[in-house]
């Protein structure tokens, strides 16, 4: 089965270390035959909420958003790349998501969480199982968290100790098969609203 699989990242620094982490789980993802759709914050720029993808009239959506919308109602699952704020969640990410919400329903999402010290934006992740679970996304249970980004990954996300490479295959392991499981639920049952 191919998987179509969102990968959400939020980040807006100019010194970007989080984009290391997303470039070496869409690589993954990619080596696992998934077709991968990067939202990047920084590409999908619709400026501060104002209105959500569903408050515009019809014919009026700016094109990028209707774009992505359209992964997002037809994605398998997602990936959240987050780093972590002050104990929370990337101002950047939040605002992304926001736009959109039924077109994520039923479908589950999977947290990569980073950060520069040692507790690899865990705290973050827990904010993000909230979060997601309220926009209709299951969170899957493992969270892949990569402390000291910094000397985790290079530029290109190659990482730089073969324990990530094996972490994240459990991890996307477990992805997958809630992938496919919500997938047939809504193929063959249909969703409950």
């Amino acid at each position: 089965m191919r998987f179509k699989t969102v990968v959400f990242y939020g980040s807006y620094r100019r010194d970007r270390q989080g984009i290391k982490a997303a470039r070496f789980t869409i690589d993954r993802l990619k080596e696992r035959n998934h077709e991968v759709i990067f939202a990047d914050a920084q590409e999908y720029d619709f400026g501060m909420l104002d209105r959500t993808y569903k408050e515009y009239e019809q014919g009026q959506v700016p094109e990028k958003m209707e774009e992505l919308a359209e992964h997002i109602r037809t994605a398998n699952g997602f990936v959240v790349v987050a780093g972590e704020y002050n104990h929370s969640i990337q101002p950047g990410l939040s605002n992304l998501m926001d736009y959109f919400l039924e077109e994520y329903y039923f479908r589950p999402a999977g947290i990569v969480s980073y950060s520069v010290g040692g507790f690899g934006g865990v705290r973050a992740a827990i904010q993000l199982r909230a979060f997601l679970t309220e926009m209709g996304m299951p969170t899957i249970s493992t969270i892949f968290s990569i402390p000291k980004i910094g000397d985790a990954l290079d530029e290109t996300g190659v990482p730089q100790d073969a324990a990530l490479t094996k972490r994240v295959s459990q991890f996307l392991d477990e992805l997958e098969w809630y992938e496919e499981a919500l997938q047939r639920q809504r193929q063959e049952k249909g969703t409950p609203f």
